[in-house]
């Protein structure tokens, strides 16, 4: 017998059932309140902190897992319930990846547990890369960091934008130049800690989607963090940026190393978000009769639902293989994370959208939430690398050429 399995383990599907509970008892019921509030919802972030889905022991146990699944797993189910509040209570681990992805041990000993705090004093985490000039082509950083040997500090200016938890996260992990010469090689990621002077929330976003998420700019002026927050250290950075000085490659940029391991997660998230629209609209078209039978035994119909099935598992194996491959050191050869990220976002929009034309007009009304998943699914297209930039990377890779 063959030792390939699809089949979740006892302590997967547990956990699958744990998360699914939270998302329709718990989520669910207030989505539509805080999309409508487009306000942080700090009570599901405590009960998720109370039964300790958000910690960082949770994250580490799910991050643990040989397979890679359980993260993808988890975060679809909390996405099914809803987008907005799925990322209020997820978008720290933007932060624990940029800290993962870039820091030493002893540092990510000490600054991913302040991503969340405890369940008594909740904190929260933000990934700051983005800026109003630089989104896609992150080679283009206006922010600086600037050494100061005399005080051994690092003193950050610059202005980040579409940052999630901007402003009101207690630990920021900021990307900035170090060289701006060297472009994308001369970046680094700091760590910015709780209460430091001069980090400043700037404008905050009015959404289409994801309204419960708080997303705004990020103001650094005079930003100054001691020299042990900058990741991985300075002996460290040194050497790279000399490498890339004399025109050697380097295989870590601190940007990149964080979107390489969040991209098939971000993909899950979509997942869950193409899913429940679906489910909604199966039941829907099984109740709903029109001409005297229910609608979804009419070929028009009933095609749309196998045509978005099919698009949500397709994308769900895409995740896994990619979670799979990165928890297990593969390399991503031909963009697999990419593939991932992009069949989803691209799904989900889909899928949502057919949904929409299900339900006809109670599709577009806000009674329905197939509306809310409409408008969440779209950035899914666009942040954590548009479907352009997914394409590139992937075109990339299985070229072997600089393609522009």
């Amino acid at each position: 017998m063959a030792d390939f399995s699809l089949d979740l383990n006892e302590d997967q599907l547990q956990i699958q059932m744990w998360v699914h509970d939270f998302a329709e008892d718990v989520v669910r019921p207030v989505a539509h309140e805080w999309d409508e509030k487009e306000a942080t919802p700090w009570p599901v972030i405590e009960e998720a902190a109370k039964i300790g889905l958000y910690s960082w022991e949770f994250f580490a146990q799910a991050f643990a897992d040989p397979t890679g699944l359980t993260m993808p797993i988890v975060s679809e189910e909390l996405f099914w319930g809803d987008a907005g509040i799925g990322l209020s209570i997820f978008g720290s681990a933007l932060g624990v990846s940029g800290i993962v992805g870039n820091g030493t041990p002893e540092q990510i000993a000490e600054w991913v547990p302040q991503c969340f705090g405890t369940p008594e004093k909740i904190q929260l985490a933000a990934f700051a890369v983005s800026e109003p000039d630089a989104g896609s082509d992150v080679s283009s950083l206006r922010t600086r960091a600037v050494y100061d040997e005399t005080k051994d500090e690092w003193v950050l200016n610059g202005t980040k934008t579409w940052i999630t938890n901007g402003g009101i996260a207690d630990i920021h992990v900021v990307v900035a130049s170090v060289e701006p010469e060297l472009k994308a090689r001369g970046h680094a990621s700091f760590v910015v800690p709780p209460g430091t002077p001069g980090l400043s929330q700037g404008q905050k976003f009015k959404k289409h989607g994801i309204r419960a998420s708080h997303t705004a700019e990020v103001v650094l002026d005079d930003v100054r963090v001691p020299g042990s927050c900058l990741l991985g250290g300075k002996e460290k950075l040194d050497a790279r940026l000399a490498r890339a000085r004399e025109g050697k490659s380097s295989k870590v940029q601190a940007a990149m190393a964080t979107f390489e391991a969040s991209r098939p997660l971000v993909g899950s998230q979509a997942v869950g978000i193409a899913r429940a629209a679906y489910e909604y609209a199966l039941d829907y078209a099984k109740e709903r009769k029109q001409f005297g039978r229910a609608i979804i035994e009419n070929q028009g119909i009933a095609f749309k639902l196998a045509d978005m099935r099919m698009e949500i598992d397709a994308s769900r194996l895409l995740v896994w293989r990619a979670c799979w491959m990165a928890r297990n050191g593969k390399t991503f050869t031909a963009g697999e994370g990419s593939m991932s990220k992009l069949k989803a976002g691209e799904t989900a929009v889909k899928v949502t959208d057919e949904a929409i034309q299900i339900l006809g007009g109670y599709g577009y009304v806000r009674e329905y939430p197939v509306e809310r998943w409409h408008r969440d699914a779209k950035i899914y297209t666009i942040f954590e690398g548009t479907s352009e930039i997914q394409r590139l990377v992937i075109a990339r890779a299985i070229s072997g050429i600089h393609i522009k």
